[in-house]
């Protein structure tokens, strides 16, 4: 195992979507040091496109349902215009980056959701073992900082949308087999897990998994929080030494919420 540090890092729409918190998150990016790696999403992208091309976005329960027209929206979006905007920008940094899908060098390989009761059309559920660590490894010791997209592939020719923030919690729990510190840090639009959304004082510095039921019951934590927070800890129970929630602004701070076993 690898005595480096590995961090990972996942940011939305929100950033993504921002050519000005983009720029000051990629800036602050850049200077982490030691290996490194980026997951984005772009949903709130794809979505504006498909209201361009009059293509209505499909949702059940909050999830998007990715059919024929909407997968190729998502790959036009998530694999080529977010990500090679992120790609070139940190060339200009002087961070040699490559943009990836899941089936580039085959590394992330998923299975297509079961289609019942919903069919979510061409949808990728992460099973375990789908990260292919030796190729990303190598690719890591090249020197190069990976970018990951919201795109993956079921080893049939089909791509596949696939949750980025779930991308984020495999790569770092695939990793933490060859790397003794991995840290996956979620970026979003928040200080970080707040009692209070509306009071910057209420901000929950340390997490743990009977405190995460608590405020599950207390609907502290509700909606699109659950699944950022299941894959967190999915992540620390698989060896991840470290998960931190924090504002895009704040990276490479330890401002923010840590999650804890």
């Amino acid at each position: 195992m690898s005595k480096e540090d590995l961090h990972i890092v996942k940011i939305g729409g929100n950033i993504t979507g921002n050519p000005e918190k983009l720029a000051d998150f990629l800036a602050r990016f850049h200077k982490l040091e030691g290996k490194k790696i980026i997951v984005h999403g772009g949903g709130r992208q794809a979505t504006e496109l498909s209201e361009k091309l009059g293509i209505k976005a499909k949702m059940h329960e909050g999830r998007r349902i990715t059919d024929d027209e909407a997968i190729d929206v998502a790959v036009q979006i998530y694999a080529g215009l977010v990500n090679k905007k992120i790609v070139a920008q940190l060339q200009a940094l002087g961070t040699n980056a490559v943009g990836l899908t899941g089936a580039d060098m085959n590394l992330i390989k998923c299975s297509i959701r079961p289609k019942d009761p919903i069919d979510f059309g061409w949808v990728g559920d992460i099973e375990p073992g789908s990260v292919n660590v030796e190729q990303l490894d190598k690719l890591l010791n090249t020197g190069a900082v990976p970018v990951f997209c919201a795109v993956t592939h079921d080893g049939e020719g089909h791509l596949l949308n696939t949750n980025a923030d779930t991308i984020a919690s495999a790569l770092s729990a695939g990793m933490a087999k060859k790397y003794s510190g991995v840290e996956l840090t979620y970026c979003f639009e928040m200080p970080g897990v707040m009692r209070d959304i509306k009071d910057p004082e209420s901000l929950i510095r340390e997490i743990d998994l009977s405190l995460y039921d608590q405020l599950k019951e207390e609907e502290v934590v509700k909606d699109g929080m659950i699944p950022k927070l299941d894959n967190a800890f999915d992540a620390i129970e698989s060896g991840v030494s470290k998960v931190h929630i924090q504002e895009a602004s704040t990276l490479g701070t330890e401002s923010g919420t840590t999650l804890i076993k």
